[in-house]
């Protein structure tokens, strides 16, 4: 999001608008070429030129926003307030390009400009969890300082199943009671300074599935501390040593967490199936 928004300023200087438009903001989406935003540009067929003629000739009052040095249009303003919105809801911490491009989607300058269809996959493959791969046969673990995480033991069962189902769903919750029944645990926890558990990690638990890393969760009020890394790394460094090649990092998100953590990239719709 950081990259968008500044590029964004950038292409508002470059098709002379007084303030920065959702067109703008679609232009630079269409035209990055990492992570889901690269997936997109390849799937959708819209012309960039016509669109840049279409931005020349937006005019509007001008507002400030807290996320932009230059001015912005007041539907800008609109956009992320929404995405704001769905990243609180979500009880997510960072403001990702789901949160945004679920906003973008569904204003009228999308609606306007882009086909049904296009907008459709933009919304598929943008604002949904997604699979993710990570090499772990070179991989370098980092040296990890929290000592307040460990392996689960038996008698762990009923708080942990009890905090999953409490802090996050049912469903993981189900997955987590399923994991306690393998023989060699493969759930992760981490305690906060108190002893309260902030978050765990599992993997090889959902569905069967090995080589598979996930669920993970923390705290809303512990995120940002480095707990997720820390559980992450656990795991990985476990599931390296049971010999994977790869871990698969199901239904990721935010997948930037993903990106910078352990260097995961995601698997193009269609071929996660075939792994």
């Amino acid at each position: 999001m950081a990259r968008i928004i500044a590029l964004a300023e950038k292409e508002a200087q470059l098709s002379g608008s007084k303030a920065i438009t959702p067109l703008d903001l679609l232009l630079v989406c269409l035209q990055e070429k990492t992570g889901v935003l690269w997936e997109i540009s390849l799937k959708i067929n819209t012309n960039l030129g016509q669109l840049r003629g279409l931005a020349e000739a937006e005019k509007d009052e001008v507002h400030q926003s807290p996320f932009f040095r230059v001015p912005v249009d007041k539907e800008v303003n609109a956009v992320f307030a929404k995405a704001v919105e769905t990243m609180n809801r979500y009880n997510q911490v960072y403001l990702n390009e789901g949160h945004f491009l679920k906003a973008l989607m569904n204003t009228e300058m999308a609606v306007n400009c882009l086909t049904d269809r296009d907008r459709n996959t933009i919304l598929e493959l943008g604002t949904k969890s997604r699979d993710m791969i990570t090499n772990l046969d070179n991989y370098h673990f980092p040296e990890l300082s929290m000592q307040n995480i460990r392996r689960v033991n038996h008698n762990d069962f009923d708080e942990i199943v009890r905090y999953v189902e409490e802090h996050f769903s049912s469903g993981w919750a189900q997955t987590v009671r399923e994991g306690f029944l393998q023989s060699r645990h493969s759930i992760y926890v981490a305690f906060d300074n108190e002893g309260g558990i902030a978050g765990f990690a599992a993997f090889d638990i959902y569905k069967g599935k090995k080589g598979y890393f996930g669920p993970m969760g923390v705290s809303h009020s512990d995120r940002s501390k480095g707990y997720g890394f820390s559980l992450l790394h656990h795991c990985l460094k476990d599931m390296k040593g049971i010999g994977y090649a790869y871990a698969i990092i199901g239904g990721a998100g935010p997948l930037e967490f993903y990106e910078k953590a352990c260097g995961a990239v995601i698997i193009p719709k269609g071929a996660s199936s075939n792994l």
